[in-house]
């Protein structure tokens, strides 16, 4: 009883002293095409891709809540390519002029900015302490002049946690990334564009840190001395590097942990990282609660 009453009071510590509450949670990067292509009608409407892209994503974005972190990525050969609206808040009065501002023109470089855009997440996750979801959206009408570059980059992404959503803007087949990312919608029309972006955002996850303290106490209260060197060495990891640059390699134990099978690792991105968070904060917990548990159960044996 004693254990668990320090180890309650620990995790409520280290809940209510989190300065993660501090920090907003959901965090979206929209890597738009706007190559020459894009200036090609849509299907059977009047408007060109861009200008179709551009409506959907102000129709969607207006429904977010404000706190939502937004970031808007363009390639083309406009000299507005890149970065139009960093990786922050969403404020209209300059959010909607950068997206109105987008111009075709270019090749199709989305390789570059996915990793680009991927990397600006994990900073953002390493400033909020691993709290919270991230997501890369991309809304493109064609196969990327990269191609190197987008298969080499989209697995490093996935497994870093960061979930991938591609819309394919009035393409004749789908997207080769479309078997590789965790979701692919096909958008023909205006219509079925803005529908697309709507079920991506509607996706987006919110985390409110309620309950923190029961589930932490049910995943550490038969918590083994063994495990501790494990997730000792799980600290040691940095998934938060920039994409196509490894993380430190993990430190091994010094004692096999016997009693805890390895878990088989699946080739299909979906089952390996379907996760849209860090690290959880349970796992920061878990570090601090660690050695009073090993301390506590050896004072109780003795």
């Amino acid at each position: 009883m004693k254990i668990q009453l320090l180890l309650l009071s620990l995790i409520g510590f280290a809940t209510l002293s989190s300065p993660a509450q501090d920090v907003y949670t959901d965090n979206v990067v929209i890597v738009v095409d706007a190559s020459g292509s894009m200036a090609e009608q849509m299907g059977n409407s009047s408007m060109i891709k861009l200008d179709a892209a551009k409506a959907a994503i102000k129709e969607v974005l207006r429904g977010i809540p404000a706190e939502t972190q937004i970031g808007l990525l363009v390639f083309s050969s406009a000299p507005s390519q890149g970065w139009v609206y960093p990786l922050s808040p969403r404020n209209d009065a300059s959010l909607y002029p950068a997206i109105d501002g987008l111009q075709y023109g270019g090749g199709t470089p989305l390789g570059h900015f996915m990793k680009l855009g991927a990397d600006e997440l994990l900073k953002a996750r390493e400033k909020q302490y691993g709290y919270g979801s991230y997501r890369l959206l991309i809304v493109t009408d064609g196969e990327a002049s990269d191609t190197q570059l987008v298969d080499r980059y989209t697995p490093d992404i996935i497994s870093r946690g960061i979930t991938m959503d591609v819309i394919g803007v009035d393409m004749k087949s789908a997207h080769t990334l479309a078997r590789k990312v965790h979701s692919y919608r096909a958008a023909d029309d205006p219509e079925s564009l803005t529908r697309a972006i709507q079920q991506v955002f509607a996706e987006v996850g919110r985390s409110d840190g309620t309950g923190v303290a029961e589930d932490a106490f049910e995943e550490l209260a038969a918590l083994p001395d063994a495990l501790a060197p494990v997730i000792l060495a799980g600290l040691a990891q940095s998934g938060n590097k920039p994409i196509g640059r490894s993380p430190r390699p993990k430190q091994q134990p010094s004692q096999p942990v016997s009693s805890f099978p390895s878990s088989s690792t699946s080739s299909t991105p979906l089952q390996v990282q379907s996760s849209t968070r860090g690290p959880s904060p349970l796992f920061f917990m878990a570090i601090l609660a660690v050695p009073v548990i090993m301390i506590l159960n050896k004072l109780t044996r003795g």
